[in-house]
């Protein structure tokens, strides 16, 4: 008995030797799986949430593919989209919308889009041609200036209300006289239609918002209510930007400023100031008449302020103002700048405070 005992207890042994062998082996296997496999981190709130692109795309956007033609309608177009819809420009920001050459690539852009948004008022002289090379006839095309009447350019100088602030008509024959020479001196190029700077008015941006909107609405109905709340939040932002214009520039209203090109005549008589622009659009060189009608204006006038533009480099603003006793501040037409349509705000803004400093 005492062998089979002594046999039984070492088969015990045995099994519980290959046991701890097999426990020894797998936790082996389990370990080394873990070390070799690759490092991993629980996932946080912003890992867990899908990552997806802000600017909607053909595929993933429900609405029409749009086409702008430059910033300012970008914006205002943008804001009106949201998500719904894809929103490309033609021309980049930063890039003279004035003088703008199309591309062919411009053309093939618009050959695949179903809606091209432009400022209107003349702004973009180069769209009838490429349109027609596009040669898209579904192409639907939204006028964002639509009802809104244009002010004279400047060699009318209708927009700078003298009228309203007591001055007669002999100006006018002065300005006309300037004109004269202005053509003499190649300042040949100008807006046929009138003034198409609308969208630097907060209350005509709001028209602008608008007619983006209505038509959007006609072009695109499945989509109407997101055009529609989009819209209404924009130009309640809009609204908002006027009431700080109205309350920051009531105490200098009658400010007389000079701008580097006619960009701000509508804004000007928005908030009853008067704007005088040294040449109609930006690419005009400054000529001695100009210089001359600029030192004639501060005689007569009190000229507070020369407000140039981001990017502008030209000495002799820098002359003008330094040998007319005027304050130098910079002003912006937005033209070039971020495409978030919030970015319009931020430009107003600044826009807002130069010229309160510059009317002090």
């Amino acid at each position: 008995m005492s062998s089979t005992n002594q046999y039984i207890s070492l088969l015990h042994g045995l099994r519980s030797k290959a046991s701890l062998q097999r426990i020894f082996i797998t936790a082996f296997t389990c370990l080394s799986a873990i070390a070799c496999s690759p490092e991993t981190t629980p996932p946080t709130s912003s890992d867990s949430t899908p990552q997806t692109s802000s600017e909607p795309t053909a595929e993933t956007s429900s609405g029409p593919k749009i086409v702008t033609t430059f910033l300012p309608v970008h914006l205002f177009t943008k804001a009106v989209v949201g998500d719904t819809g894809q929103v490309d420009i033609l021309i980049s920001p930063g890039k003279e919308v004035h003088d703008y050459q199309a591309t062919p690539e411009d053309a093939k852009l618009l050959a695949q889009a179903d809606v091209l948004v432009e400022n209107g008022l003349g702004m973009e002289e180069f769209l009838s041609g490429l349109v027609a090379n596009a040669g898209n006839s579904k192409l639907q095309q939204i006028d964002a200036s639509e009802g809104i009447e244009a002010m004279e350019g400047e060699d009318g100088h209708d927009e700078h209300g003298h009228d309203e602030h007591g001055h007669d008509e002999h100006k006018h024959d002065e300005d006309k006289h300037d004109e004269d020479k202005h053509d003499e001196h190649g300042h040949g190029h100008h807006h046929p239609e009138g003034n198409p700077h609308v969208w630097l008015d907060p209350v005509l941006a709001q028209q602008q918002v608008a007619n983006i909107r209505d038509r959007l609405i006609e072009i695109d109905p499945d989509n109407a209510d997101s055009y529609r709340s989009n819209a209404q939040a924009y130009i309640e932002q809009l609204q908002q930007l006027d009431n700080e214009f109205k309350e920051k520039l009531a105490p200098v209203q009658g400010c007389n400023f000079i701008t580097f090109h006619d960009a701000f005549p509508y804004l000007a008589q928005r908030y009853g100031l008067e704007q005088e622009a040294i040449v109609e659009i930006p690419e005009e060189s400054i000529t001695p008449q100009d210089i001359q009608r600029i030192q004639q204006i501060t005689k007569e006038h009190s000229v507070k302020a020369l407000l140039t533009e981001p990017g502008i480099k030209d000495k002799r603003v820098e002359q003008i103002s330094s040998d007319l006793n005027l304050s130098l501040e910079e002003i912006n037409p937005l033209e070039a700048g971020e495409t978030n349509p919030q970015y319009y705000f931020q430009v107003m803004r600044g826009n807002l405070e130069a010229l309160s400093r510059a009317c002090q």
